[in-house]
């Protein structure tokens, strides 16, 4: 029996996800270990904001685009969000805004403990890249409704790895297939981490190549809940006409009331 890539694909994603609940350690990566990573690039981890908290994201992304985003920790395991932004906010052009704000919502089922990875069901209609008015849809799909798990390891720091599926609205294209996806975090002594992700995509083949969204990310906690972080993107050249990684930079500022 003939197997296909997404099938390949989509085996070898389940198998991380089960692998990650081997072992177990207390703390978690990112934020110089301070605060839970809420998203690994583009994708959302199961870590939450604490309770009374907020955080205010910052993306700046190609052709001058600018996405912000202010999410509130409502209790230990509800947080809500709201985003918007727009192209050519930087720049001599006129800015193109996007259709509408992306709003966002999380909820945690089950706490990690030795034997279970954190779980979250979550909510998120912004996507990312820029909105393109035509297709009705951003160049990377928002999650829509997902379902993740995270599981935190100690090793020389801290290594977290996410899992998990989702279901984008953004359906115009007529490609309204489930999607998958995974990552890890991985501290560099207590400030500095590297992420990688890897989007699956099966939801998006009118734009790309089959392959999936490879991504990786620096990210430097520099005091005080303020993190900063370089993003690349579509490492594996999936989206049509790419030719280079795509380069983007975000603020994370998460703070108490």
């Amino acid at each position: 029996m003939k197997i296909s890539d997404q099938g390949v694909r989509w085996a070898l994603l389940i198998t991380l996800i089960v692998a990650s609940t081997a072992s177990y350690a207390q703390g978690s990566a990112g934020s110089g270990g301070k605060f839970e990573p809420r998203f690994l690039v583009d994708m959302p981890t199961a870590g939450m904001q604490d309770k009374g908290t907020f955080a205010l994201d910052v993306n700046f992304y190609q052709e001058g685009g600018v996405l912000l985003g202010f999410s509130v920790g409502v209790f230990d395991r509800l947080s809500l969000g709201v985003a918007y932004g727009g192209s050519a906010m930087i720049g001599p052009h006129a800015p193109v805004m996007n259709d509408v704000p992306g709003f966002s919502a999380k909820v945690r089922l089950i706490e990690e403990s030795v034997l279970l990875p954190a779980i979250a069901l979550g909510f998120d209609s912004q996507g990312k890249d820029g909105y393109i008015k035509e297709a009705s849809r951003y160049v990377i799909k928002s999650p829509g409704f997902y379902a993740v798990a995270s599981k935190n390891y100690s090793l020389a720091g801290f290594l977290s790895i996410h899992g998990g599926v989702n279901y984008s609205l953004e359906r115009a294209d007529g490609d309204r297939d489930i999607n998958g996806f995974v990552g890890a975090e991985k501290t560099i002594g207590p400030f500095v981490s590297v992420i990688v992700e890897y989007n699956l995509a099966s939801n998006d083949n009118t734009r790309g190549k089959g392959r999936g969204y490879l991504n990786a990310a620096l990210k430097w906690s520099i005091s005080g809940g303020l993190t900063l972080g370089v993003n690349f993107k579509d490492l594996a050249m999936n989206g049509k006409n790419a030719t280079v990684a795509n380069r983007t930079v975000i603020l994370e500022y998460v703070r108490f009331f």
